[in-house]
């Protein structure tokens, strides 16, 4: 889309999404249904998918505001300076001192970094389209806007009207897997999901390129600009007006796979909103979820800018 030029103080990126405190624990493997394991470490840190792609961008050299609402009644504060001292702009951020925050438990295998994940949505079930009408500036203001499905659709669709009236492009990470409208997906430049949330969304199988590339062209029928499928450690693939375009990711030794697919939008956002040709920005962020696999953490793992090096 034609962009505008914001000024050097305006956001490059908005990310309208969940804030979360996420309750990890470690073992060994993931439990079978039923079962009970001894875990090996428990920890408490700041997430949602939301937080964590606003993280990933800042950390990468974008500057990144965030809209979203906080439920303060726990974790609110320090959940906010997490942001702060990322270096996010919360100006679009709602606090609310009557809610709770929203909660992910995540569980862990430490023998291949595979996870498992409930998630609780607190404050982030309560976004409004009023919210996010009152960070318009913000909104309008930026180059790339991108929301996940962690928050209500009618607030997501209000920030994309906002954002295309004023030119700026949108992503939508449609995670967790939702059924979307088609009205959604006509104002979605770029729809990024995985394999698993293809399948859901598009209603067809997904096991082989072919087969994914399909899939991704009915979501581009249905209105996206371009469908982006994250593959995992075979990396992503592009379909879009031209084409279809597979990108592979380099191999790496995964320790902890949780926020790989938010590190890898957060480098993709920062790359389009830096200017970036798709497969360039497709590319760096392939770089930053590759780095962030072979760590243990989330937004912990997420790596800066002068780490990318020769990965891009």
């Amino acid at each position: 889309m034609q962009q505008q030029g914001p000024d050097a103080r305006s956001p490059q990126v908005v990310v309208i999404g969940s804030i979360n405190m996420d309750m990890v624990a470690r073992s060994a493997r993931l439990p079978a249904p039923g079962e009970t394991l001894v875990g090996e470490a428990f920890e408490m840190a700041p997430g949602g998918k939301g937080a964590n792609q606003a993280v990933a961008a800042a950390r990468l050299g974008a500057r990144t505001a965030f809209v979203g609402r906080l439920g303060t009644r726990l974790h609110g504060a320090d959940l906010l300076e997490a942001l702060g001292r990322e270096a996010v702009d919360c100006a679009g951020v709602v606090a609310d001192p009557q809610a709770l925050p929203g909660i992910a438990v995540i569980m862990v295998a430490s023998d291949g970094g595979e996870n498992s994940i409930v998630y609780v949505p607190g404050s982030n079930a309560m976004l409004s389209p009023e919210d996010v009408q009152a960070a318009a500036g913000l909104l309008q203001a930026a180059r790339v806007v991108v929301a996940q499905l962690e928050v209500p659709l009618p607030a997501i669709a209000r920030g994309f009207a906002l954002a295309r009236a004023a030119g700026v492009a949108t992503v939508l990470n449609a995670a967790p897997a939702l059924a979307l409208e088609d009205t959604l997906l006509a104002q979605t430049d770029w729809l990024v999901l995985n394999e698993t949330e293809l399948a859901e969304l598009a209603g067809a199988p997904v096991a082989d390129l072919a087969q994914i590339a399909q899939a991704a062209e009915r979501l581009r029928a249905r209105g996206a600009t371009r469908v982006l499928v994250t593959l995992g450690a075979q990396g992503a693939l592009l379909c879009d007006a031209a084409g279809t375009q597979h990108l592979p990711a380099q191999v790496v030794d995964a320790v902890d796979t949780v926020g790989a697919g938010d590190t890898f939008v957060g480098g993709l956002v920062t790359g389009l909103a830096e200017g970036m040709a798709p497969t360039a920005a497709i590319q760096l962020g392939l770089a930053a979820a590759t780095l962030a696999v072979s760590r243990s953490g989330v937004q912990s793992a997420m790596p800066r800018r002068s780490e990318i090096g020769s990965l891009t």
